[in-house]
Order: C-alpha cells, then sequence, then structure tokens
C-alpha cells in the first residue's frame, strides 16, 4: 500500500482518529496544563569530611600526606558503610531515640565521595521524618563509627558536616513527566488502527483506486462536480 493511498485512508476517516485521541486529551490535558510536577518523595543532601584521630593513629614516621590519606580512605569506608543494613539500622534506632518512627522500607540513602569528602543523599516521603533522618544519620556518623570499624584505633573518627542540610521535594521520575504524551501518543495510535481497520472492514468501493486494487481496470472516471 503506498503513502499516498495510507494518507487518503487517514484522512477520509479523520474523526476515528480524533475520537480516541480527543477522549485521552480530556484527562491528559488537565495535568499539562496545571505544570504541577508532584512527587511523593522528599530528598536532602549532606557532605562530610572524616579522619582518623591524632591521638588514636599509630606512631608513623611520614609527612602530613600520610594523614590526607588515612583521611581519605575513613571517608571511602563511611560511604561503604553508608550503604549497608547496619547503617540503616542504627538510623532507625536513632531515630526511635527521638520519638520519631521510621519506616525502613521506604527510606532511601545513596551514598558517593569524591576528592576525600563524602556525599550522602535521603529520601522518605514525609519532610519531617526526614529532618529526624538527617540528625539521626549525623549523630550515627559521629558516634558509631568506632564499632565497625575497629582500625580507626581506640577513638571514634571525627566527622565534620560541611553544610546545612536542606530539604527538598524530590523530582518525579521521568516516567511521571512523560506520561502524558505517551498517553496522547498511544490514543493517536489508537485511532490510526481504527481508521484502518474501518478501511479494511468497509464494504464499499470509494475511489478507482480501490477499484484496481480488486483487479478490475478503470474505463473512464467522472469528475465529483
Amino acid at each position: 500500500m503506498e503513502l499516498r493511498t495510507v494518507l487518503r485512508i487517514l484522512l477520509r476517516r479523520w474523526w476515528l482518529i480524533a475520537i480516541p485521541l480527543l477522549i485521552v486529551a480530556a484527562f491528559v490535558v488537565p495535568d499539562l496544563l496545571s505544570q504541577e510536577a508532584v512527587s511523593s518523595n522528599y530528598v536532602t543532601t549532606i557532605h562530610y569530611s572524616a579522619a582518623q584521630q591524632p591521638e588514636a593513629m599509630p606512631p608513623r614516621d611520614g609527612d602530613f600526606q600520610d594523614i590526607w590519606l588515612a583521611s581519605e580512605y575513613t571517608v571511602n569506608a563511611m560511604t561503604s558503610w553508608a550503604l549497608t543494613e547496619s547503617f540503616r539500622a542504627e538510623i532507625v534506632q536513632q531515630a526511635a531515640a527521638q520519638n520519631v518512627d521510621v519506616n525502613a522500607a521506604l527510606l532511601g540513602i545513596a551514598a558517593d565521595n569524591q576528592r576525600s569528602v563524602g556525599q550522602l543523599t535521603f529520601s522518605y516521603p514525609d519532610a519531617e521524618a526526614l529532618s529526624a533522618i538527617v540528625n539521626a544519620a549525623i549523630e550515627v556518623l559521629k558516634t558509631q563509627n568506632l564499632a565497625y570499624f575497629p582500625q580507626m584505633g581506640n577513638a571514634p573518627a571525627d566527622v565534620t558536616i560541611l553544610d546545612t542540610p536542606v530539604i527538598v521535594p524530590a523530582p518525579p521520575p521521568l516516567a511521571n513527566r512523560f506520561a502524558p504524551f505517551i498517553r496522547l501518543g498511544l490514543g493517536l495510535i489508537a485511532g490510526i488502527g481504527l481508521a484502518l481497520l474501518a478501511h479494511y472492514l468497509d464494504p464499499f468501493v470509494r475511489s478507482k483506486e480501490d477499484i484496481e486494487t480488486l483487479g478490475l481496470p478503470v474505463i473512464v472516471t467522472l469528475p465529483r462536480h
């Protein structure tokens, strides 16, 4: 089937294409006009540095480069620790001590380290609870690291928070942002399929192309007007 024939079929039955598209648009357009990206989560990020306390370090003959290298290893270790279930459990327990009930299954934690600076990102559906979660995480970082890293010596590592946590709504997933356009596209595809199906089931001859498709020769055509 030639492209011109397909276009002719679609133009002839444009109203069949428009019906499902308009039905979908009735539900999608209000969401597009509102321009409100709704998210069910809140998110915040903190940066921190960490280093072993000088008095807990073993005797050394090196220079200050050793201290910086030890600090980098400490941050790397804490970054890995933040992604474990033990760290999550410590946060839940610390938050419970502040009379805040945290659902561990809903708590999202992402960790990274770059140039000896650690980064932790937390997400949770409740903003007030997330604030308590961040405070609990900071307390866990500062006070519980020795329990998981005995190589720190006889004192926990010094942890310094480099910024003030700011809690903001998390951006909605890409699937939510493009969902209205995907629905419109599906409505358009459904309309095109409906128009092609109507043409296939149509028993009437409407043009000379329809006659030629049947294998019959066209002797003469009469103008419409």
